[in-house]
């Protein structure tokens, strides 16, 4: 009896597509398989994908096929290509950058993919640059070039400028800087009441432009060293900046061009810097921290409270916050160097005493290197008892030596080191502490580092030691690009909550009329703080004018400013900040004459720059309207409800204030800080709260009313839930969800309210300091941006000019090189000398005068008359490389093609057709080779090769990418599965057994056992001397026997067909 053998599914085609196992020799760098040889183990590891072809083509047997799926990757690879240049330039626009603009110098940190927070180094490669600026008239200078300018030109080298921003001519500010710096002349800008430097006639800058050159040179450092154009920034600002020095600075960086994400103040940034390093040492427990910085211009103590505490978006998060500030903005590094230097002006005086010579005082260049003189013996003396401060050539010539100890240094400062614990008293009656609740004392700023400085400050705060384990000079800097980081969208860092405290109150000033008697009127002033002392900023406050009914004006000034002494009021300037006329409420009124009045709302936003500005201001009112069951369908009041979730149908106080939670809390917090507390109780009388609180549950509201859809979604989505609301609240209770009576909706449904919102026009007279206007601004940009083009085209000629000297020098060098002489004639030689002879007398004679055009054009004819000998010399050192990595690629590729011929036929899965190809391409590869090869034998060594190092790479590629395409196809190619039967399970086949008994099942007929002889089919010839058919196992047509198998319950054979026997 015969038996069938059954084939599994696809048996067919697993066999064509099988290929010999390949094993990856790792140690040996070589792949071995079923007779190929040895190949580089490159072939493989460059394996699938060429662009050109794809990695599974069968080119010669469907050549338009393939050819269509050639042309489908190549568009594939064009778009993910398009897509990836998208990337690119994206990626090219992400990083950002920090400045901390100090009083002497910068610092600059940039943070961007692959380099987080990384100070940037200069020109110079110092990771500190000198905020100086030279101006001439046909050139600028910056950094350390500058400060060496100073010497040579003091007036024209501006520095400390940063103390004239936001003030009037008449600051004393101003007076302390022409003391201090008398060689610049200061001249009066009538427009702003402020000064400018007067360079010359045609040189005259504001201190804004001055700094806005400073802030694009920092941004052209960032940029050198990332790599790539940044436009995002964060600048530190001192702490006691009011708004008009804020405003000041962020218009010198509109005068850049730079995008300010934050002006953080400097101590804010250096606590975020601690905290960010020692993030694990925060928890919930409060830990408070004094910084105490002293730099170069200024003094500012900060108390920093660090703790854990709980955020609705990413839980337990450290935060830090500002609890008191002290200050004194004269007292610093710079006050100490010129008082070195008064000294040794007066050394010097006394040695030129009988020689009737003029004070040195009245020498600016002297002065200059005198100063220069006193920052580095102010320096040394930091670690010695005394130094000797020499200069050559001070004055006429004369040189100046002279022996200064640190006793003498104290005892002229000493004065200033009794100021040094002013700003720890300060700092600690602004937060209400005492030395005892604070844990450490640290110590930032250059200044710091004078022993006097440490000592008196050790005796002042009590403590055993100051901190010293944070870097005094780079601190604020990388605290400031962190934060830089967090504000930018292309950057994800892990939170950090900074709250800043506001250092000089605001408050609205308004007066009204009141009737005190029948018939009688006066005028009453009232006062409201807006944001108070030491309060959390940013925030926004709403407040609201209820008693008016016309346009009115009110006025934004600063609060009780008692804290700061005599002095200090006079530098701060003016205490008045914004007058408000409101235009446009009497027309509101008379718009909505029959609409209830809830005053006139003023939005003030104080942003995390801590600048104050009025967003807005507005008329609101109320009614009540009938409002039919049949006016709103159950899906509009569902969609005007879902609407409301995501912000679409809030009340209107909640719409206008646009704040967070928090913001509206510290809001009501705020009420309770009114200037005196019979105008409050009076306040409360008249309906006029000072700070409209939004986050408070509204009123309850008569039976006949209630709130309309989108009040209710707003009441969710504040958070006023009804556990938290008083239980006599029913109305209120039941708009969070609980469904009222049937009687009670009855009364409720007829009428609700409605609000109207009505724009008031506002004009703002500024009165610390006005602003410039937009034109003023573009003029100053536009200025700023012509100095910057002029330098770089001055730094382009330069360029052009030294890459012409330096052609000629080396090519005069090279032309007495052998290998140039082997390839060139002695007339070539000499004619290629002259060329250079008169080229450099011309650069000696007229390059002055030349513009970049000119150089470039010169530099271009003369490479273009040495082109054809420095092309031989270049082509003769490729040769051997090249050659050599030829001869491998073909002896490789031989390798490889008699290795893909010994495969057996049933294993092979390369067509003939592909391996001609390959052998053709080998032997062609081959003749071009010898060809080329004796051909170039026959030239002369001064002609034009024809061997080019192109050609060679040329037929290398071409020859590669035939190998790798029957890599590829060996790659992927698939062995031939095992089938079996479904239903059976059986051992492992014996070792020796065959490949074709390990493929087959054997089907019994019934009735006969397993150890039984199965009785064959007999072999029948196929036609045309092909394979005979049972060299595989036949496949069953259809799906029913495969069907039936699976029905078969487990261990029972099925039953077979007559026609299968």
């Amino acid at each position: 009896m015969s038996v069938r053998r059954v084939r599994a599914a696809g048996a067919r085609d697993a066999a064509e597509r099988s290929v010999a196992t390949v094993t990856v020799c790792k140690a040996r760098g070589v792949v071995k398989g079923a007779g190929w040889g040895a190949l580089p183990a490159s072939w493989f590891a460059r394996a699938a994908f060429v662009p050109e072809l794809g990695p599974l083509e069968r080119r010669p047997r469907g050549r338009m096929a393939a050819m269509g799926r050639t042309q489908r990757r190549r568009a594939g690879w064009a778009l993910m290509a398009l897509l990836l240049a998208d990337l690119l330039a994206l990626s090219d626009m992400l990083a950002v950058m920090s400045v901390d603009l100090g009083s002497e110098s910068m610092k600059v940190a940039i943070v961007k993919p692959g380099v987080p927070m990384e100070i940037v180094l200069n020109k110079e490669s110092r990771r500190k640059t000198p905020v100086t600026v030279t101006l001439k008239e046909n050139e600028r200078f910056f950094g350390d070039s500058a400060a060496s300018m100073a010497i040579k030109n003091p007036k024209a080298t501006l520095r400390y400028f940063q103390q004239l921003l936001g003030k009037q001519e008449d600051n004393p500010h101003v007076a302390l800087y022409r003391e201090r710096f008398p060689e610049h002349e200061l001249g009066f800008d009538p427009q702003r009441q402020t000064v400018r430097f007067q360079i010359s006639p045609q040189l005259q800058f504001s201190p804004e432009e001055v700094l806005g050159m400073v802030l694009n040179y920092s941004r052209s450092l960032a940029e050198d060293f990332a790599e790539q154009p940044i436009k995002d920034a964060v600048v530190t600002v001192p702490a006691f900046f009011n708004q008009a020095e804020r405003r000041a600075v962020l218009q010198a960086a509109r005068m850049a061009g730079l995008k300010v994400l934050q002006l953080i103040n400097d101590n804010t940034a250096t606590a975020l810097s601690y905290g960010v390093f020692r993030r694990k040492d925060i928890n919930t427990t409060a830990q408070n921290i004094m910084f105490y910085d002293m730099g170069s211009g200024s003094t500012v103590c900060t108390i920093v409270t660090y703790q854990t505490v709980k955020t609705k978006e990413a839980g337990m998060q450290p935060q830090l916050q500002i609890q008191g500030v002290g200050f004194d903005r004269t007292l610093g590094g710079l006050e100490m160097e010129l008082r070195l230097r008064e000294h040794l002006a007066g050394l010097f005086n006394e040695q030129r005493k009988g020689q009737s010579a003029k004070d040195v005082r009245e020498n600016p260049r002297a002065m200059a290197k005198l100063l220069r003189e006193a920052n580095r013996v102010k320096t040394v003396l930091s670690a010695n008892a005394d130094h000797m401060a020499q200069i050559e050539g001070l004055m006429d010539d004369v040189d100046f030596k002279a022996k200064v100890t640190r006793a003498e240094f104290e005892e002229l400062c000493a004065d200033l080191f009794e100021r040094v614990p002013g700003p720890v008293q300060q700092a600690l009656q602004s937060a209400k502490m005492n030395l005892d609740e604070i844990e450490q004392v640290i110590l930032v700023g250059g200044a710091t580092r004078v022993p006097k400085v440490q000592e008196v400050l050790l005796k002042a705060v009590g403590k055993e030691e100051l901190g010293k384990n944070i870097n005094a000079d780079e601190a604020a800097a990388m605290g400031a690009v962190y934060q830089a980081a967090a504000l930018s969208k292309a950057f994800k860092v892990k939170p950090f909550i900074v709250r800043d405290a506001v250092i000089y109150p605001v408050l609205v000033e308004f007066t009204r009329e009141v009737d005190e008697e029948a018939g009688v009127r006066s005028l009453k002033h009232n006062k409201r703080v807006l944001f108070s002392r030491m309060g959390p900023y940013p925030q926004r406050k709403v407040i609201t004018f209820n008693r008016y009914s016309h346009d009115f004006n009110f006025h934004i000034n600063y609060g009780d400013l008692g804290f700061l002494g005599p002095e200090d009021l006079r530098v701060f300037g003016s205490q008045n900040l914004t007058t408000v006329k409101l235009k446009g409420v009497g027309e509101s009124f008379r718009k909505y004459p029959n609409h209830e009045s809830k005053g006139i709302k003023a939005h003030f936003n104080l942003d995390e720059s801590g600048v104050l500005s009025l967003d807005r201001v507005e008329s609101v009112f109320e009614t009540l309207v009938e409002d039919s069951p049949e006016e709103e369908s159950t899906l509009t009041k569902l969609g005007n409800t879902i609407s409301s979730l995501f912000g679409g149908g809030t009340t209107a106080d909640s719409k206008e204030n646009g704040t967070s939670t928090v913001q509206e809390e510290e809001e009501s917090l705020a009420e309770g800080s009114k200037d005196e507390p019979g105008e409050q109780a009076e306040h409360r009388e008249e309906g006029e709260p000072p700070v409209e609180d939004t986050s408070l549950p509204p009123p309850p509201e008569p039976k006949g009313s209630v709130a309309s859809e989108g009040e209710k979604a707003t009441d969710k989505e504040n958070g006023d839930k009804s556990e938290a609301q008083k239980p006599s609240d029913k109305g209120e209770a039941r708009s969070e969800g609980v469904p009222p009576a049937p009687g009670e909706e009855k009364k409720q449904k007829p009428s609700r309210k409605q609000r109207m919102v009505e724009e008031v026009g506002v004009e703002l007279v500024v009165l610390d300091l006005p602003d410039l206007s937009e034109d003023e601004l573009a003029r100053s940009a536009q200025k700023l941006q012509d100095l910057t083009a002029r330098d770089l085209e001055k730094q382009e000629r330069e360029q052009a000019a030294n890459s012409l000297e330096a052609f000629i020098f080396e090519t005069q060098d090279k032309l007495y090189q052998s290998e140039y002489q082997e390839v060139s004639t002695e007339q070539q030689r000499e004619e290629i000398s002259g060329r250079l002879s008169a080229a450099s007398t011309w650069l000696e004679d007229e390059g002055f005068g030349a513009t970049t055009v000119m150089l470039k054009e010169k530099l271009a004819e003369l490479r273009k008359l040495c082109h054809g000998l420095f092309f031989r010399v270049e082509e003769r050192k490729k040769w051997p490389e090249r050659l050599s990595a030829l001869d491998n690629l073909l002896n490789h590729s031989s390798m490889f093609l008699k290795g893909a011929r010994l495969i057996p036929e049933m294993d092979q899965i390369f067509t003939e057709v592909e391996m001609t190809t390959l052998e053709r391409v080998i032997n062609e590869t081959w003749a071009w080779k010898n060809a080329t090869l004796a051909e170039q034998a026959k030239l002369p060594t001064t002609e034009k090769p024809v061997l080019l190092s192109k050609d060679i790479e040329a037929k290398m590629m071409a020859l590669d990418r035939e190998v790798q395409y029957l890599l590829n196809k060996a790659k992927f190619a698939k062995p031939r599965p095992k089938p079996k039967d479904k239903n059976e399970t059986r051992a492992e086949p014996p070792l020796n057994a065959s490949a074709n008994d390990q493929g087959e099942t054997v089907i019994h007929p019934p009735g006969q056992t397993e150890d039984a002889k199965p009785i064959l089919e007999p072999e029948k010839e196929t036609p045309g001397g092909s394979e005979p058919a049972d060299t595989g196992p036949l496949e069953l047509e259809g799906s029913g026997a495969e069907s039936e198998q699976k029905q078969q319950p487990t261990g029972q054979r099925p039953a077979l067909k007559n026609d299968e026997l």
